[in-house]
């Protein structure tokens, strides 16, 4: 492009949206210079805080203008998939925020859309941009952490209840899109676990395993009924352990120098029992340099477009993670029945 810059626009600026606008208006490379809602005093609101930004109550005034490179969709999760596929079929490059769409046949679609066109589709899967998850995220490409077994994740809280999305639709995309990544094999079935207790068909609390490639495991567990706020995930390897707490102030990355050693001896004939030697050491609290996530992550979509480089959560991984939803909810429809996913 030639003076190296994004014209940007923006549809929905809720809670979360206000954040995507401040950040993207803060990066040098990015014009923003529409923002769209269809709430009056939403678009007052970004009036008076950006003064000499455009605002509109219908998606199509931006959608119609040509300038207007790159969309930001920040919307309630069902006018994702519609939004994305308008924008992209607009010839304009999409960052929709998490779960790209609602089916496997929604993203698998806006997926062939991007690829057809030439055009960037980034989801908004913020962990994979978190600086304590970019920090585990080396240690297990170095193999400091050795084989990695599996891991497990907890994201509960009280609130916010959402009325179109379970709390694993809403929450579990973040540990989803983690677990693809860390553990770096295809997943191959899902089985789930819910209840609704506050709104009919709307499950509050979900315990969900995901199967992958080698026998490799991820358990979640999300809930928005729960009196403790935790966003923690483990991470079990062969060598070491390490657990990023998000909630934790400054000391979100741990390393453990744990694990279980199997002696050679093991392979002449000696009983297992002798041959495993249980291993602890140290407690590791690494410096986690401090910089936003979600800055990044703007950064990211951005410089993608502009370096015509592949997003890290691209479309086809939030592809991957709607596969993986679809069929958490199948599975607690059959009463958390394994759902294979080789063949989706």
């Amino acid at each position: 492009m030639s003076d190296n810059t994004l014209k940007m626009a923006q549809i929905g600026v809720g809670a979360w949206g206000k954040n995507l606008l401040r950040n993207f208006s803060s990066l040098p490379q990015a014009n923003m210079v529409v923002v769209c809602d269809n709430r009056k005093n939403i678009t007052s609101a970004v009036a008076e805080t950006y003064p000499g930004l455009e605002t509109c109550e219908d998606p199509a005034r931006i959608l119609a203008d040509p300038d207007i490179q790159a969309v930001v969709i920040a919307t309630e999760t069902p006018s994702h998939y519609s939004l994305a596929k308008a924008a992209l079929l607009a010839k304009k490059h999409v960052f929709v925020e998490k779960p790209m769409a609602q089916t496997v046949a929604q993203a698998s679609e806006l997926l062939d859309i991007s690829r057809s066109n030439g055009l960037k589709l980034m989801v908004g899967h913020i962990l994979l941009y978190h600086p304590a998850f970019e920090y585990v995220r080396d240690l297990i490409h170095s193999g400091a952490l050795g084989e990695i077994y599996y891991l497990y994740s907890v994201r509960v809280n009280l609130g916010v209840v959402r009325q179109n999305e379970s709390a694993f639709d809403s929450l579990a995309p973040h540990d989803l899109s983690v677990a693809l990544d860390f553990l770096g094999r295809k997943a191959i079935a899902v089985s789930a676990q819910g209840q609704a207790y506050l709104q009919p068909g709307v499950q509050d609390v979900v315990f969900a395993t995901v199967y992958f490639e080698d026998g490799r495991l991820a358990h979640l567990h999300t809930s928005w009924l729960d009196p403790h706020k935790v966003r923690k995930v483990t991470i079990v390897g062969s060598k070491r352990m390490a657990v990023i707490d998000d909630v934790a102030g400054t000391e979100k990355v741990r390393i453990y120098d744990k694990g279980v050693d199997i002696s050679a001896e093991e392979h002449a004939g000696v009983d297992f029992a002798t041959a495993m030697n249980l291993r602890t050491g140290d407690i590791s609290i690494p410096k986690i340099p401090v910089k936003e996530p979600l800055k990044s992550e703007c950064e990211h979509f951005v410089q993608s477009i502009l370096n015509d480089t592949a997003p890290l959560s691209d479309a086809q991984n939030g592809l991957d993670v709607v596969r993986l939803l679809d069929a958490a909810r199948q599975s607690m429809e059959l009463g958390g029945q394994r759902i294979d996913v080789t063949g989706v």
